[in-house]
């Protein structure tokens, strides 16, 4: 039965045959124990034991295959089984596990389908669905859907970490808005039943690029404390944007009451998957505890049904470019933060303030962090006032650029360079998530 031929042999069934074909194997050769097969994606073992949950021991014979992935020079490979057989300890229990990883040709992704062989079908059943349970939490990790699939990822956490509302300068009571709106929600789910009403929400975060709305939900999530489940593409190799809507509404009403962030609407929903985003959104599923987080730079390329329609999103919030006021509040912030040479004088950050008309807050930044730099080369008492005026005449001249090219439709927002970022943490500037 364990023969090194098992894989390859189960390898051989055409897919809509495989899982049956190896059920009916492994029930032949152990007529006398309780059989468990499962496809589902939580039931990850693998992970469930990498947490000291149980004890996993993989056997020699059939020869197992374990694929590498390579993190990083500074981290350890991940080593993943795709054809195995173990032997599972868990709470006094010993199970065989058996799994094998198969394409369809149809997905972008391997399905990974799993064998729990048992001395009592209870004990089998408990042990699926704790494990299922434990990997359907999020915990101090956001949950990220990429290329049709769900991974977890702490670095994306540890990030969010660091995002306040502290230093998120917005205008009017726009921060207060938000706040009172989402902690008013999570707070009357009693009511929310009460009155017959579904208790979810969607929250349209709406302006140009640069202007807070990353950072906006950074401090969402970290304020609240909810699960996070990040959806950075819906696109797979095969299969459809349907699947991927279907995976992600499924994996966050499992998740609830959780945060579902869509990034950049207008680029994830267009003419071939709206329907489906529509019925995934207010269709028969209840979506339960769920609030709907979005973003987009362009709400005129988003379908008014989406936009407009009551029951999409409750409320539009606008991020529009800083004012005045914004712009000196955000200066202040910076300049605090400097070391005292290279501190704007009184007239150098009301010149700032005058001179970024039309700067959005990433344009506000690349200005703090490209004149430190120039600072860096030549530096003075007092001499970081003529070196942002000069700075932000280069930025003027960059923006006006941007604008004046045929084929963009919105001037892009700079990107810091990796050494001005680690230069600039260096420098105690992680306040503002450098």
């Amino acid at each position: 039965m364990q023969t090194d031929d098992f894989f390859s042999e189960a390898l051989a069934d055409p897919v809509n045959a495989l899982v049956y074909r190896v059920t009916r194997t492994l029930t032949a050769a152990h007529p006398d124990r309780a059989l468990l097969a499962s496809t589902d994606a939580l039931f990850d073992v693998e992970e469930f034991a990498g947490a000291g949950n149980c004890q996993v021991e993989y056997r020699d014979a059939p020869l197992p295959l374990f694929l590498y992935d390579w993190s990083g020079a500074d981290r350890d490979h991940r080593r993943e089984p795709t054809q195995a057989w173990a032997t599972v300890t868990w709470e006094g229990n010993r199970f065989d596990l058996v799994q094998v990883s198969y394409t369809t040709g149809l997905e972008a992704c391997p399905t990974t389908a799993r064998w729990v062989i048992a001395q009592a079908r209870e004990a089998a059943e408990r042990f699926f669905g704790v494990v299922c349970a434990w990997n359907a939490e999020v915990r101090g990790e956001v949950l990220v859907f990429a290329g049709g699939r769900w991974q977890k990822s702490a670095a994306l956490y540890r990030a969010i970490r660091g995002a306040t509302f502290d230093e998120l300068v917005l205008p009017g009571d726009l921060k207060r808005e938000l706040r009172d709106d989402l902690a008013q929600f999570f707070a009357s789910r009693d009511v929310y039943e009460r009155y017959g009403i579904p208790w979810k929400r969607g929250l349209l975060l709406v302006g140009p690029p640069g202007n807070g709305k990353t950072h906006a939900v950074k401090a969402i999530v970290n304020w609240l404390g909810k699960p996070c489940l990040y959806v950075k593409s819906l696109k797979v190799r095969y299969g459809s944007d349907h699947d991927s809507l279907r995976a992600v509404f499924e994996r966050a009403r499992e998740t609830t009451p959780c945060l579902l962030v869509l990034e950049d609407l207008d680029s994830l929903i267009d003419d071939e998957n709206r329907s489906f985003f529509l019925n995934e959104l207010v269709g028969f599923a209840a979506n339960t505890g769920i609030v709907l987080l979005a973003t987009t730079n362009h709400p005129d390329r988003l379908d008014p049904a989406i936009v407009d329609r009551p029951s999409r999103f409750d409320r539009k919030y606008h991020f529009p470019l800083p004012a005045p006021a914004e712009r000196a509040a955000y200066v202040a912030q910076w300049n605090a933060a400097l070391e005292p040479d290279l501190r704007l004088s009184e007239s150098g950050r009301e010149r700032a303030v005058s001179e970024t008309d039309g700067f959005s807050f990433a344009y506000l930044k690349e200005l703090f962090l490209s004149s430190m730099m120039r600072w860096i080369d030549a530096p003075r008492p007092g001499g970081m006032d003529e070196i942002l005026a000069a700075q932000c005449r280069v930025l003027r001249e960059q923006m006006n650029s941007a604008s004046a090219a045929p084929s963009s439709e919105t001037p892009s927002e700079p990107d810091a360079d990796e050494d001005t970022l680690k230069l600039a943490a260096k420098m105690g500037l992680r306040r503002f998530g450098l």
